[in-house]
């Protein structure tokens, strides 16, 4: 039996509520419309940590990020040949990452074959291919390529170049290029597809940057008593990110529309992707699964960034594709995580499971697992967030302010009210800080 080709489509810093097919009436997503209609949406997926690095530790070990040490943005993980990557590239597959990786220094390859690197931030231009590609064009005068970070980290620009070469164009030039080259080999390919977008700087080419208009957008979620939902992380990301002196209610909303269009920049590449498999005849042979590391807060409660419990900032849009272990337009509510996206590939490819703390996706959407919780955690010790998500409640601790927060989804899926200091709650306060400690345990 021939085995499937894997692919990854990953996306930065994307909230779970960007996909039109998903209730979002105002976003343009084509391409992951055509996931949700063709695959299995996990509408409660959640990432292990909302941080990018130990989100991706997770992502590529299948395993809680603190099993390897790695909760916050520093330091890397150690590569010790257990990647998800490692194992396919040992089990016969071509493994190949484009684009944001995130987890190694330069061009360590932890368990790919090869890599075309994007990093954001990069210490020396020559050790990345995209810069390489840049110069060579003509723009070896950018600085940020990216957009100016800094004190216009959250101010929306247009970007430094021509769409033709943009970074999201860059990596699906990339990858169709990859999948060309892999058409009608015998052995199957792992890609990973990962773009920077829609990470700030918000930074997006013409005329993508007229696509949405200020005027034409919501408000962020702005509660009445937003204050009594922050944590003590909220504020120190609001202070360094230059957003904690008021609000411009029309910036908030440009701010929304340079956020958007980046997505719908990215969607455009996941559909010439798409489109390219299909042509190739590898479509309905490839398992996809679209994800993003964590979400932003993007205004939501007065907050920009991440590194919190808020569905804002931890819950993800999760996508799978494969006919045969997906079904199509099938929704799954079953609680779900980064660490599950490791599983669902190595079963594809028929190799083992042992060791691993996710389950493979399939699993969770044919009902042939028993989990009730998944479980989120940035930074340790006395500033150190961890949470419990089930299908009917959130909990999470905030070890700075020494404060718990309870949310019931099922009666306020905005999260607008805290439960937990309200003594009708106790019992469900109770038995999720429980499971919870248990899980650290």
């Amino acid at each position: 039996m021939q085995r499937p080709n894997v692919l990854l489509l990953f996306t930065d810093m994307q909230r779970h509520d960007t996909v039109g097919a998903l209730g979002n009436g105002t976003i343009r997503t084509p391409a992951l419309d055509r996931l949700c209609r063709e695959g299995t949406a996990f509408t409660q997926a959640y990432t292990p940590s909302p941080v990018c690095v130990s989100a991706r530790c997770g992502l590529h070990y299948g395993l809680w990020p603190i099993k390897k040490g790695c909760v916050t943005n520093t330091p890397f993980p150690s590569c010790d040949g257990t990647t998800v990557q490692a194992r396919l590239t040992k089990a016969g597959y071509r493994t190949h990452g484009i684009g944001k990786m995130h987890f190694a220094q330069d061009r360590e390859l932890n368990g790919f074959q090869s890599r075309e690197t994007q990093e954001e931030i990069v210490r020396d231009p020559r050790d990345d291919d995209y810069l390489q590609h840049l110069f060579a064009e003509g723009y070896d005068h950018i600085t940020d390529p990216h957009g100016a970070r800094g004190e216009t980290y959250y101010i929306p620009q247009l970007a430094q170049m021509p769409a033709r070469l943009h970074p999201s164009q860059w990596i699906g030039d990339r990858t169709l290029r990859f999948l060309d080259g892999e058409k009608g080999k015998s052995d199957p390919f792992f890609l990973m597809v990962s773009f920077i977008h829609p990470h700030p700087p918000f930074a997006v080419p013409a005329p993508w940057h007229k696509l949405y208009r200020a005027g034409h957008m919501g408000l962020p979620y702005l509660p009445a008593e937003r204050e009594h939902h922050l944590t003590w992380q909220n504020h120190v990301q609001n202070r360094y990110k230059w957003r904690d002196r008021g609000f411009d209610l029309n910036l908030l909303r440009c701010i929304r529309a340079y956020y958007y269009a980046c997505i719908s920049f990215v969607d455009f590449q996941i559909g010439r992707i798409l489109d390219t498999l299909a042509a190739n005849g590898q479509l309905d042979n490839t398992v996809i699964v679209f994800t993003s590391d964590h979400g932003e807060y993007l205004g939501d409660y007065g907050c920009f960034g991440k590194r919190s419990m808020h569905d804002a900032s931890c819950r993800i849009p999760m996508i799978a594709r494969h006919p045969g272990t997906f079904a199509a337009g099938a929704r799954c509510d079953t609680p779900a995580s980064l660490i599950d996206v490791a599983p669902t590939f190595l079963q594809a490819a028929g190799t083992g499971l042992d060791g691993l703390d996710g389950v493979a996706l399939g699993d969770l959407a044919a009902g042939r697992s028993n989990r009730q919780a998944v479980f989120s955690q940035h930074g340790r010790g006395d500033i150190g967030e961890y949470a419990i998500c089930t299908k009917a409640w959130k909990y999470f601790w905030s070890a700075a302010d020494q404060q718990a927060f309870l949310y019931d989804k099922t009666r306020d899926p905005l999260e607008h009210e805290r439960c937990g200091d309200r003594p009708f709650w106790n019992k469900d306060a109770d038995r999720l800080r429980g499971d919870l400690i248990a899980w650290m345990k």
